[in-house]
């Protein structure tokens, strides 16, 4: 079993399996589902001596788990099966190359250089390749098609840029945010000149385009500044996910700056959300230790005011900067905050004066929703804006952050009316 995404519903899934005597080694949700496909192949099938219908096991499994998978299960036969929930959060590529292999992965940037047909294998399907012939089915789980909504995470900073979906390169979408993001942050310099141009430098391995964007949009309105990475990374390994402390030990080890290339000057750097603000943060005092005289954010996207339970480890909603913000605000102007993705711009400047403060940069600017949703607008409908909205994806999805949302505001103190309307 080879599997991208989470499961939202996991512990109710293992609390039934365990019911039924079955064991279950580890804690991911891969072997979780291996489990539950291998219980119902026994109960339907193999004691019986007859040949497994992928087709109902997976329709069963469907129906059953709430979450966003991609997922390739191959059995004892050396038959293939291909999975994509229903939910279509996370994609998976098929390529039937000119010398006939059949190729999965989870972006279209893996089949570079081959000769081929590709295409996406739809939400809520499967497809099954048989290991004798190599001839492959496609089969719709459900009555019902389901629409792909990729998760915006893909488009945003998971995805390679090289990947394109239904014709839009993840690199030229981050580079049209880095153009509309541009706009905004060259109106604030212009507000305060400087006696030297700024350094425009993205955050390495994923920051590129929107930092490209961001300086190109520089040029259009005059702006002189400087393109030059001055943060670079030590080694690949994401930092995103795991637990609090492991995780900046990690950031810690990952970052260095080039210490002359900074020395009294400012810096800008570009990312594509700002989550935790850990990294920002870490990566802030990095270059004020190197002698840049101040560092701004530009984040290429809203602020992330929602978990994410569907593969990226945003399991609570304490450890988004965001929330932690609101904390730190008086009363009176949490409600404003709290209207989210439609907050108005007054409100979202005190949101990013706050976390700037916080993490010790001279200013950070967000991606104002309205921006995000310009340029997403010929696909608007094809992605999962919940991180930025607080319109969870799925059914479990919707409860569980409803659970956790009502759990934090209980603890301070905020205008009951808005937040009922939140």
């Amino acid at each position: 079993m080879a599997l991208d995404g989470a499961l939202v519903n996991a512990h109710e899934l293992r609390s039934e399996l365990l019911a039924r005597g079955q064991l279950i080694d580890t804690n991911t949700d891969a072997e979780l589902l291996l489990r539950w496909i291998e219980h119902s192949c026994e109960r339907e099938y193999w004691r019986h001596g007859r040949p497994v219908n992928y087709e109902a096991i997976f329709r069963e499994l469907d129906d059953r788990i709430d979450g966003a998978l991609s997922a390739l299960l191959l059995d004892k036969d050396g038959d293939l099966v291909a999975y994509r929930s229903r939910s279509g959060l996370r994609p998976l590529e098929t390529m039937r190359a000119s010398n006939g292999l059949l190729l999965f992965a989870s972006e279209n940037c893996a089949f570079a250089g081959l000769e081929g047909e590709i295409s996406q294998l739809l939400p809520g399907s499967i497809q099954r390749v048989d290991a004798k012939t190599g001839a492959s089915v496609d089969h719709a789980l459900n009555c019902r098609g389901h629409k792909a909504k990729l998760c915006a995470y893909e488009a945003l900073y998971l995805g390679s840029p090289n990947t394109s979906v239904e014709g839009h390169s993840h690199r030229q979408t981050r580079y049209n945010i880095g153009l509309s993001l541009g706009r905004i942050v060259a109106e604030r310099l212009q507000a305060e000149p400087l006696l030297m141009p700024p350094i425009v430098s993205s955050m390495p391995n994923t920051g590129g385009p929107y930092a490209d964007g961001l300086f190109d949009s520089f040029a259009e309105q005059g702006v002189l500044a400087e393109r030059s990475d001055v943060v670079a990374t030590q080694f690949h390994e994401r930092t995103l996910l795991g637990r609090t402390s492991a995780r900046q030990s990690r950031i810690a080890r990952k970052y260095r700056v080039s210490e002359p290339a900074v020395a009294e000057r400012t810096v800008i750097v570009v990312d594509e959300a700002l989550i935790r603000g850990d990294t920002s943060q870490a990566v802030t005092m990095m270059l004020l230790a190197a002698g840049a005289k101040d560092v701004h954010w530009a984040i290429g996207s809203p602020p992330i005011v929602a978990p994410n339970y569907y593969g990226m480890g945003i399991d609570t909603l304490d450890e988004l900067a965001f929330w932690q913000a609101l904390k730190r605000l008086p009363f009176e102007l949490r409600a404003q905050c709290l209207r989210f993705h439609r907050m108005e711009p007054p409100a979202l400047r005190i949101v990013e004066s706050n976390i700037a403060t916080a993490i010790q940069a001279a200013s950070i600017t967000y991606l104002p929703f309205r921006a995000l949703v310009s340029v997403l607008a010929d696909r608007l409908e094809g992605i999962d804006l919940s991180p930025f909205t607080f319109d969870m994806p799925t059914p479990a999805g919707r409860q569980r952050a409803r659970r956790h949302l009502e759990a934090l505001l209980a603890a301070f103190p905020v205008n009951t009316r808005l937040r009922s309307g939140s």
